[in-house]
């Protein structure tokens, strides 16, 4: 039976692992799907710091850095008792699927309660989306989530 706190995501995107890589640890890159400033050091230890929609930074650090194929690093967001920085762990891996395209698996652990893991499903769907609609060479627009701060 699957943990009923943690987060599972898979989805196929139209580009190669490298790309994929690039647009999850390059700031300049995070910024084309999610956020308004990113700051990321991509190796063990390293900082991970989005501000996801303008209003709420997610702060965490590396843990594991496989270069094209697997990230994993320690989430949360700044100011919160709930889900604060680094009580969390995102994994992702990244499977070449060829011709062109990469399976992206993502598993986000230790979060505290139903509710947070249904709203970070949400979160997590609404941007894995939008980083495949970037992927594959589209525009995803203006990010409608803009200015939400999603206290807990």
């Amino acid at each position: 039976m699957a943990d009923p706190l943690v987060v599972h995501r898979e989805t196929r995107v139209a580009a190669p692992p490298a790309a994929v890589f690039a647009l999850l640890t390059d700031p300049q890159q995070i910024l084309r799907w999610m956020g308004t400033e990113a700051q990321t050091e991509p190796h063990p230890g390293g900082l991970y710091l989005v501000n996801v929609t303008g209003a709420r930074f997610a702060r965490g650090s590396f843990r594991e850095v496989v270069p094209v194929h697997r990230l994993a690093y320690s989430f949360g967001w700044d100011g919160s008792t709930v889900v604060p920085p680094g009580s969390s762990l995102v994994e992702i891996d990244l499977i070449e699927q060829p011709p062109d395209g990469t399976l992206l698996r993502m598993t986000h652990s230790g979060l505290p309660t139903a509710e947070q893991c249904a709203g970070h499903a949400e979160g997590w769907a609404h941007y894995i989306e939008r980083l495949a609609e970037v992927a594959a060479g589209r525009d995803p627009g203006p990010d409608p989530w803009l200015g939400r701060d999603g206290r807990d």
